[in-house]
């Protein structure tokens, strides 16, 4: 273990405590006409040598990786009120933006109802009210209303509180539903009777969020977690009748994978799903025989990954078994092992094959070509096929909640960044459809008022890097419009355009906001993955450069205008960023980022380290090491001027440990040669994905809005 400070500093918490009471003398005298002269926070230094391969790397910071020190606590306060008093002449701004965003937002509001055996399923939110509000109604939408839970009043003594699924018991009399109170993703179960009202705390916590019943109506499924690495590891079966404690049916021991289980849509198999970057083996069990053994559907491969989809007689298995952009194969149901599997659908070498769904009469197949995504209907017994036509130039469309294998409709979802959130029915037979819901918006809205279009990019060694824009009708490419450019690259998540009503709180003040589809997701196919990972990491970093250069270059904007975003992964991506073109960005919202990439991932007890070597490469190997340290962004501040940064980070993040924004913080003020801002954020009660509730996640996004829009004089 490496050394850390066993007690309090006096002098360094006198300082802390000092710069807190001036601060708040200062935030009591109200906001300010202008950003207040003050001095930032500076974190103590004690000298951390961090030894590997022979080299040695020297880490001041390193001590602020104790959350029970209360140095590092009175640090990351008097961090946030260094942000308030600098942000109070902002405050006016904060608060019109909050009112946007809520404005635009109907205060009661319902998610499109879904129809699951025999019940329409639906969320929805009451005026003023933080949280959702989860109910159903039997056999039709005009039948009276059954709450199941009041997510509201279960979260009223929390300050943070999230529910993470849920699920039906083949009766429909009991609902279990996991549930967080500290945002680190540890979560409790609970069982609610929905005949009697009566809630049954199972007394299960530390458990992964997954919850499904067997066909027995008393035994639930479940994962739990590693209490130190939060990795999902365990599956658990608990049969809330016989009072007996939760069974453990399976351990993963590979610290590489991690596990969840989950019930297939024909209600036959319960299903563990096991699963690291590129590999991937399931296991499965008759839900009538809760109390039996579950068994390897086929076993994990180096570099095979596979889905399976009951059917009939047989299971589909969606895979790249000789297949970068995946295929489709059938396999018996008693016959499950590889050498089985029969092709249905080829691989094809311009086509991604991202998921399927399978209907009694239908098969949908969901494809992405040239970054957009297509839905593909094919008639299970004539092979007789078609695709749903999308018109706009770009656009997002997914396969929705279809729990109902007889049903002839596919529910898909569709947005753009100009067409608000759609659901809508598609009759496969009759090749119709039917608009569900779509996402209101209030106030002086409408699509026609703003225009999105999909550019390429030349990146530095010739590829071309696809590029969202969205702006109001009329903008002028004069070289000085601000834009805001996000990002993310990794995991293989592609950056898809889908509308944001926030954003229109940026473009009504001028503002292009645009999306980089880089590599490292998925947006072209899975190439585009392969070639922005491990060894090949640093494209998805020169890509968004290389994005930004051309937005300027081609005169939509200018580097005294032009900001970024991204979060987590994309926060790793902002953070190199910046390092390599610092002059390129005015300013940069970085959230929860992860910019700490050579210590955390040689830290196998830190959470998604050891799963995530295949993501970006075990460091305990030299040359992953040695690459993964050419572009961590904390290993490489330098002395120059870089943006001014808006950083945000969760004391309680499970993902992304409060440390590394908080570190990377102080050394970039070390290190930072010229007079922009730097801020860090921290949420003292919340984790990875910030506050919970829906008013006070905007008043974050109010406030980093104010940031960028202060700073481009556009408010």
């Amino acid at each position: 273990q490496n050394p850390k400070p066993k007690t309090q500093n006096p002098k360094q918490m006198n300082r802390y405590f000092t710069t807190l009471l001036l601060i708040g003398l200062l935030a009591a005298c109200g906001p300010q006409a202008q950003r207040p002269d003050l001095d930032p926070p500076v974190a103590r230094q004690i000298e951390e040598k961090l030894i590997a391969h022979g080299d040695t790397r020297i880490d001041f910071y390193y001590w602020m990786n104790d959350r029970t020190n209360p140095e590092v606590i009175a640090y990351l306060e008097a961090e946030n009120a260094y942000l308030e008093a600098m942000m109070a002449h902002t405050e006016s701004l904060q608060e019109t933006l909050f009112e946007e965003m809520r404005g635009r937002m109907p205060q009661d509001d319902e998610s499109a109802p879904f129809l699951r055996n025999g019940y329409y399923y639906y969320t929805r939110f009451e005026a003023g009210k933080e949280y959702p509000i989860y109910c159903r109604k039997k056999g039709s939408l005009e039948a009276p209303e059954e709450v199941l839970i009041d997510v509201n009043k279960l979260a009223e003594p929390y300050s943070y509180f999230g529910v993470r699924g849920y699920d039906i018991s083949p009766d429909n009399r009991m609902m279990a539903f996991t549930y967080d109170t500290v945002g680190r993703r540890q979560f409790t179960i609970m069982v609610k009777d929905l005949e009697t009202g009566d809630m049954r705390p199972t007394g299960i916590r530390n458990a992964g969020g997954d919850v499904v019943w067997a066909a027995d109506n008393a035994t639930l499924f479940f994962s739990t977690i590693d209490p130190v690495t939060l990795r999902y590891n365990r599956i658990h079966r608990y049969n809330i009748r016989n009072g007996e404690g939760p069974e453990e049916v399976y351990h993963e021991r590979d610290e590489a994978f991690r596990v969840n289980v989950s019930r297939s849509k024909d209600t036959r198999f319960l299903m563990i799903n096991i699963r690291s970057t590129m590999s991937t083996e399931t296991r499965i069990l008759e839900t009538t025989n809760p109390a039996g053994s579950f068994r390897v559907f086929q076993a994990r491969r180096p570099e095979l990954l596979y889905s399976v989809y009951p059917y009939k007689d047989r299971f589909y298995v969606l895979t790249n078994l000789d297949a970068m952009n995946f295929r489709l194969m059938e396999t018996p149901l008693n016959a499950t092992s590889l050498t089985n599997w029969r092709e249905i659908v080829p691989h094809r070498t311009d086509v991604l094959l991202e998921n399927a769904e399978v209907f009694e009469d239908f098969l949908v197949l969901q494809e992405r070509s040239m970054g957009l995504r297509q839905m593909r209907i094919i008639h299970q017994a004539s092979g007789e096929e078609h695709y749903l036509e999308f018109d706009e130039e770009a656009y997002t469309a997914a396969i929705s909640v279809n729990a109902e294998m007889a049903s002839s409709v596919l529910r898909y979802s569709y947005t753009s960044l100009t067409t608000p959130n759609s659901t809508y029915d598609y009759d496969m037979a009759n090749r119709t459809k039917t608009l569900v819901k779509q996402q209101e918006v209030l106030g002086e809205f409408a699509p026609s008022m703003y225009e999105t279009r999909r550019l390429y990019v030349p990146a530095r060694d010739g590829v071309q890097v696809p590029l969202t824009i969205v702006y109001r009708k009329g903008m002028e490419k004069n070289g000085r419009n601000p834009l805001l450019l996000y990002g993310y690259g990794s995991y293989g998540s592609s950056a898809d355009p889908r509308f944001n009503s926030n954003v229109l709180s940026l473009l009504d003040r001028g503002f292009i906001y645009a999306i980089a589809h880089i590599r490292g997701g998925q947006d072209l196919g899975r190439q585009w993955y392969e070639n922005g990972k491990l060894l090949r990491k640093k494209n998805t970093f020169f890509d968004f450069v290389d994005c930004g250069k051309y937005l300027v270059d081609q005169g939509y904007t200018n580097s005294n205008v032009l900001f970024a975003s991204g979060g987590s992964a994309g926060g790793l991506l902002v953070g190199a960023a910046v390092n390599m073109a610092p002059e390129l960005f005015r300013g940069v919202i970085a959230s929860v980022p992860f910019v700490d990439v050579v210590t955390t991932m040689l830290d196998e007890s830190i959470p998604l380290t050891t799963e995530e070597y295949d993501e970006w490469g075990n460091p305990n190997v030299r040359e992953y090491y040695e690459y993964m340290l050419s572009y961590s962004p904390y290993d490489n501040i330098t002395h120059q001027a870089y943006p001014n940064l808006y950083v945000t980070s969760g004391l309680h993040d499970s993902q992304v440990q409060y440390w590394e924004p908080t570190k990377w913080v102080a050394k970039l003020r070390q290190y930072h040669t010229g007079d922009q801002v730097i801020f860090l954020d921290t949420n003292m009660e919340a984790g990875h994905g910030g506050a919970s509730g829906r008013y006070r996640r905007l008043r974050e996004i109010a406030r980093q809005y104010a940031f960028i829009l202060d700073l481009a004089d556009a408010k």
